[in-house]
């Protein structure tokens, strides 16, 4: 299964009653399995969670902390980049160079990479004292 068609298949169950905006996500591990996630929302704005986080959570749990590719999708006028939280988050798992496939539900679709969606990112390399 293609990436982004795991993504358009997982965004179909995101709970988004408030919102109506159904983002879904699949990251693809190392290992070259798919693991995908939808954004949760929660009436105490701001606690929901974003489909790319629930896609990085499922590839952890699954016991891999490597992402080499990412495809998120939504129903909107373009495609939808990752909030910055998610951003960070995409970064702390992926490399500069791993590709990123931002798309709608129409076909619209813009690839990018996570180097180029978080330019200058925060790394471990900033933390005094650690390396």
């Amino acid at each position: 299964m293609a990436l982004v068609d795991a993504a358009r298949e997982v965004r179909e169950r995101a709970y988004a009653p408030y919102s109506n905006f159904k983002v879904g996500a699949a990251v693809r591990g190392a290992s070259g399995r798919i693991y995908t996630g939808c954004n949760v929302e929660n009436v105490a704005y701001p606690e929901g969670t974003c489909a790319e986080a629930g896609a990085i959570a499922a590839m952890v749990a699954a016991g891999e902390t490597r992402l080499v590719e990412v495809a998120v999708i939504a129903d909107s006028q373009g495609p939808v980049p990752p909030c910055g939280g998610c951003r960070q988050k995409l970064a702390e798992f992926g490399r500069a160079e791993t590709p990123v496939l931002l798309a709608t539900t129409r076909g619209d679709r813009l690839a990018t990479t996570i180097g180029e969606l978080l330019p200058g990112r925060f790394d471990i390399s900033h933390m005094s004292g650690t390396e």
